[in-house]
């Protein structure tokens, strides 16, 4: 009872019916509205996973997850299996549940990761045979088509010659009689044909009346001549819709036989809905995921940012003022949480949320919270919130808190097999965390007696709460309370903000702060005479306007650490905008430095081919006829212009600043030594020097001014260039073992450190065996001897050494 009475507390049926709106089917509605709340953790995160896998799916296709054409088909199969025969539009119903859900089942095939649902719709059976087949038979309209029988298709033709015939004989008599019919129309009255023919001339048009206008001056008569066939059409239809009847027995037989199928396609479509339904109001109201903790592990409560879920919707659709959040953190040690503040201030509302959010993750709802969200999985969720007045009962808003606070203690002492009158041992010890996993939230706890006794009796209530259930909040406007904190470790205060300047609340959760009395504050303001307020005040005591003071001080100073607390954010979030835009450019920069390397790579490449090939030229054109001199001189001076072009430049050498002379003070620089310089330095560089009694010849590289200059190298004359020789006329070629190279089956790179070394070797001219193949090793070596400085000409060899197979070299 207590169970049901927390639910209309905490208005649970609003948010099932707001769950309602998202559900695609008419049983995902009534599934939502009549939310079945889990007995077990397992089963709640089982409905978790459902609903993320839905919101991962959802979000990757396009359009969302469609339920169309899926119904409501629960009835006709009870009568299906209860052997009545089913309407047209009920087996059409059947048709497109079949293939809507088959299409559910394709969607969810086809998508990874999601291991939920594909167990989920794997048992699902769509009998795709039994749809064709409904479709066959019935049309869009659910009547049964020509095309389902060839009896029926004949019987349809009949009718349709004879209503043919019927209306052809009504024509003519139209015709003929037109002075007697008020006007030419044939129309029927029942399954009849008949045409209007004015009452003043009914003998004009025997027949059967069948009916008469309201005025009784048209009667509708059936002329006597197509009495035969309107009997005999009437006999048409009757077999007509005995064949129609017996079409749709033979399908509903069909659906009959696998009724428990069908039901269980039902079941598992209604649950797909449900857990799309609570996926898409999980996005409406943005809210996240949560994960239960367990509290004997040491997590914490983690409720950042946590809103109303019924004030959200207020908000969106009653444009009612925008929601507040609270931010509930509580520790894994703390048994009982007191609230405290002035009224209106928010306290019911936090309580009412905390509640929402417990029951919303265990039926497998996000929480409208920042993530991460943690809570625990509560068994049971109690609630004593509003006045329980009762005319009818005789009950005082105290006797109506005291009978449900005792349901309350009754549910929790039976979730862990307590008595009603065991008693709990060391109320005031702290305890582990209790077997029962219970939330329970008191509002105005202790409210509607004598302040004293309402006082202590509260007190005795969240003690023994604190011994029996997971997590008590309890809302209160008893000062005594709020000492509880600093006598028990599992007890913890906060309150509501109010601010003064405004007399409104700021619907702002504190946490460790105990709210203070604001009712004297807010009355003089208000404009109660001050000798009233100050006499109040000497009747509170010191003692309780100096705890005023106490607590206005914390909250002061609470406030002073959240602005600090706001500005150290802010240069957080500034450094870390400032560490990507930094890793951002490193990251360029690196880039920008990889692709300049491999273009200056590129470059040289490019360069040391280009400097090959020319030097190439200059040698062949050194090896035509017979050089001479002047010809070499000019072969120099272009690898020297070659080798300016193509090498970089060096790097610009230190300016030396002195020549040693005889009497001058130098430093040793291996030593670390000063010397004075006996003999200038020779053509070799060699001087001598003396320091202390020692004499020593050093190197002028060894020596530097006082002031660190180094000396001047000396430069020794470059001796002349030897004459340049003809080159002797080449020495017949003959082919060995040692001047030819086999290179077959090698790679073309690998083929060229072969040649390299085989051309440095070489005194003549080479062989080299390359074979036939696909030609790129050919044409590699080709490439290859062309650029080499050493080749001046290679050719195809005599076909005797193996012609277009082998290659050979001649080296200058």
């Amino acid at each position: 009872m207590i169970q049901s009475e927390t639910l209309e507390l905490l208005e649970w049926n609003r948010l099932c019916q707001h769950l309602a709106t998202f559900a695609a089917t008419k049983l995902g509605a009534i599934a939502a509205r009549q939310l079945k709340i889990p007995d077990s953790q397992a089963e709640s995160t089982q409905l978790l996973a459902q609903t993320k896998e839905v919101y991962q799916l959802e979000s990757r296709i396009s359009p969302s997850l469609s339920f169309e054409g899926i119904q409501d088909i629960g009835d006709s199969l009870e009568r299906a299996e209860l052997q009545g025969i089913l309407a047209g539009d009920e087996l059409l119903a059947i048709a497109t549940t079949l293939s809507g859900s088959r299409n559910l089942r394709r969607i969810i095939d086809n998508q990874e990761d999601l291991p939920i649902l594909t167990e989920l719709v794997a048992d699902l059976r769509t009998y795709p045979e039994l749809e064709q087949e409904i479709h066959r038979c019935i049309d869009e309209r659910g009547q049964v088509t020509d095309r389902a029988s060839q009896k029926l298709g004949d019987i349809r033709t009949e009718l349709r010659k004879l209503r043919s015939q019927i209306t052809q004989k009504l024509q003519n008599i139209l015709q003929a009689k037109s002075g007697a019919v008020q006007e030419q129309l044939i129309t029927q009255r029942g399954d009849r044909f008949v045409i209007p023919v004015k009452a003043t001339h009914k003998d004009a048009v025997p027949g059967i009346v069948h009916d008469t206008s309201t005025s009784g001056a048209t009667l509708y008569v059936e002329p006597h001549s197509i009495v035969p066939w309107g009997n005999q059409l009437r006999q048409t239809i009757r077999r007509e819709q005995t064949e129609e009847e017996a079409i749709r027995r033979a399908l509903t037989e069909q659906v009959a036989a696998v009724k428990p199928d069908l039901e269980r396609l039902l079941a598992i479509v209604t649950t797909l809905d449900l857990a799309t339904a609570r996926s898409r109001y999980s996005f409406w109201l943005g809210a996240n995921p949560p994960r239960f903790i367990d509290w004997a592990d040491t997590e914490n409560i983690t409720l950042r940012q946590l809103r109303h879920p019924l004030l959200v919707w207020q908000h969106q659709h009653e444009q009612s003022p925008a929601v507040i959040p609270v931010d509930l953190l509580i520790n894994p040690h703390i048994r009982v949480v007191t609230i405290t503040g002035p009224n209106t201030g928010g306290k019911t509302v936090t309580l009412k949320t905390l509640g929402l959010a417990a029951l919303m993750a265990k039926v497998g709802l996000f929480v409208p919270a920042r993530e991460p969200v943690e809570i625990p999985w509560f068994s049971q969720v109690l609630a004593d919130i509003g006045d329980e007045q009762s005319l009818q009962q005789s009950l005082s808003t105290f006797s109506g808190h005291i009978r449900r606070i005792s349901r309350i203690l009754n549910a929790v002492g039976s979730e862990k097999g307590l008595g009603d009158n065991e008693e709990s041992s060391m109320p005031h010890a702290p305890c582990p965390m209790p077997n029962a996993q219970s939330l329970v939230l008191l509002d105005e706890v202790g409210a509607g007696t004598d302040p004293a006794e309402g006082s202590a009796l509260a007190i005795a209530l969240l003690q023994y709460l604190a011994d029996h259930a997971g997590l008590t909040v309890a809302t209160t406007h008893f000062g005594e309370l709020k000492a509880l904190k600093y006598e028990d470790e599992r007890f913890e205060n906060a309150s509501v903000e109010f601010d003064e300047s405004t007399l409104s609340p700021t619907y702002r959760l504190l946490w460790g702060i105990p709210g203070r009395s604001n009712a004297l504050a807010i009355a003089q303001r208000l404009g109660l005479k001050l000798e009233v307020v100050e006499k109040a005040k000497t009747h509170l005591g010191g003692a309780t306007d100096e705890v005023n003071q106490v607590i206005a001080g914390l909250e002061a100073q609470r406030r002073r650490q959240e602005t600090k607390a706001a500005e150290a954010q802010n240069l957080l979030q500034q450094a870390e905008r400032l560490y990507k835009e930094v890793s951002t450019k490193a990251a360029n920069l690196q880039e920008r430095e990889k692709a300049l390397k491999v273009s200056q790579e590129a470059a040289v490449q490019q360069a040391i081919a280009q400097a090959k090939g020319e030097i190439a030229q200059v040698i062949r054109r050194l090896q035509q006829g017979t050089p001479t001199a002047q010809e070499a001189q000019q072969a120099t001076n272009a690898l020297n212009q070659i080798g300016q072009k193509f090498q970089p430049a060096a790097p610009a050498k230190p300016k030396v600043g002195f020549m040693p002379k005889v009497g001058d003070r130098v430093r040793i620089s291996q030593f670390g030594q000063t010397a004075e310089v006996l003999v200038a330095p020779d053509e070799d560089g060699e001087l001598t020097v003396r320091f202390g009694i020692m004499k020593m010849t050093v190197k002028l590289e060894d020596i530097e001014s006082l002031d660190g200059q180094k000396a001047e190298p000396i430069v020794k004359p470059k001796p002349a260039p030897a004459p340049v020789t003809p080159a002797a006329p080449p020495a017949l070629a003959i082919r060995t073992s040692k001047n030819t190279i086999d290179i077959r089956g090698k790679r073309v790179a690998d083929a060229e450190l072969l040649l390299d070394k085989a051309l440095a070797e070489a005194t003549g001219p080479i062989w080299i065996i390359h074979g036939h193949g696909t030609g790129k090793l050919r044409q590699g070596v080709h490439n290859y001897l062309q650029q080499h400085p050493r080749v001046s000409k290679y050719e195809a060899a005599e076909q005797v050494d193996g012609g277009s197979g082998v290659t050979v070299a001649y080296v200058g």
